[in-house]
């Protein structure tokens, strides 16, 4: 299972665009590993329901802010965003501590893709030490299966802290993107899957990385907007573009719409997307693009916004998630309330 992940998740990278991209030359025998974090504390985690966090942020003051008194839990697991050059000890695995990851991780993946579940759930999102991007196009084999196992056991450990503390038994949404997802997918597998933590699952944002139809056993894909006990993944490219990487697991995985969150490859319009974001969390633009799902890819014409005339992108794998904010925020909410209703 987790060979499978890496594998796919690997080829999406490499062919990803990566600007000023930094592969680390030490091999990770020979690096030092950063001190295992405590999730006891507050700041071994990126967002907690109980401290004001970028997760706390809103598009719009007046949209539905749910947190305070939501019903369900988010665990979030945000992608890589260690991607410079490592200019201290620790190489090819990120520090909790670092002050300046820390910042970059909160102003991005935090504020843009985690806070869209502060409509309906209570968010939390550790921080751990996340595999290096030279994980994904070094060709040592032994530093991306260490750097990724490094960074999983961090989220299974944060997890298992969150289950003890947290939880309470509460319903619970997995979610990522990215590296994210690898480490959400086998969280799927290690506590959901025909286990029984699965009847408190709500769903699975598994975004940014292929998933096949049968990757767990008795979780499926979501087929509607209100279904529960199911997972949601899309990978978002121009439309007509194939990637270079496509039959490294692109071909075999499960596409869903976000305009629509069907299976299905009916085209859904720019009027059906309520509204995505790019880098300011306060300006959403509406009608920002189309989508249609082909062939295990979501396929969407170039996006409408004031100078979108000057990009000519192929992959839209950095919007995965702002490309269709307010659609997701909107779907979050109707899949709590489906879940809720069925609990009664």
């Amino acid at each position: 299972m987790r060979s499978i992940f890496i594998f796919i998740l690997l080829s999406t990278f490499i062919s990803c665009k990566v600007s000023k991209r930094y592969i680390i030359q030490t091999p990770y025998s020979e690096s030092v590993v950063p001190p295992i974090p405590d999730y006891s504390k507050n700041s071994s985690w990126a967002a907690l329901p109980t401290i004001k966090d970028e997760a706390d942020e809103m598009p719009d003051k007046n949209l539905k802010y749910g947190q305070d008194t939501a019903k369900v839990d988010v665990f979030f697991i945000h992608p890589t965003i260690y991607t410079y050059e490592p200019t201290g000890e620790y190489k090819w695995n990120g520090d909790v501590n670092d002050k300046k990851l820390n910042e970059k991780t909160d102003e991005s993946t935090i504020k843009l893709q985690a806070s869209v579940f502060n409509v309906s759930c209570k968010i939390y999102a550790p921080r751990y030490r996340q595999a290096h991007i030279s994980a994904f196009y070094t060709i040592d084999k032994d530093a991306k299966r260490n750097s990724l196992d490094t960074a999983y056991a961090d989220v299974k450990n944060a997890f298992e802290y969150y289950l003890e503390h947290y939880n309470n038994g509460r319903p619970i949404i997995i979610a990522g993107h990215s590296q994210g997802t690898i480490h959400a997918a086998l969280l799927l597998k290690d506590f959901f899957d025909n286990k029984p933590l699965q009847k408190q699952l709500v769903c699975a944002y598994l975004i940014g990385m292929p998933v096949p139809k049968d990757s767990f056993c008795c979780i499926a894909p979501c087929e509607d907007s209100t279904q529960t006990d199911c997972w949601i993944s899309w990978n978002t490219f121009s439309n007509k573009f194939i990637p270079g990487y496509y039959s490294a697991g692109l071909n075999h995985s499960i596409c869903t719409n976000p305009l629509s969150w069907n299976i299905d490859s009916v085209y859904c319009s720019y009027q059906k997307n309520e509204g995505g974001l790019l880098k300011d969390i306060h300006h959403i633009y509406p009608n920002i693009c189309d989508a249609q799902v082909h062939d295990g890819l979501l396929w969407i014409n170039k996006p409408d916004f004031r100078g979108s005339n000057l990009f000519d992108w192929k992959i839209y794998h950095i919007l995965d998630y702002g490309l269709f904010y307010m659609n997701i925020r909107k779907n979050i909410d109707e899949r709590c309330t489906a879940y809720l209703k069925g609990k009664k």
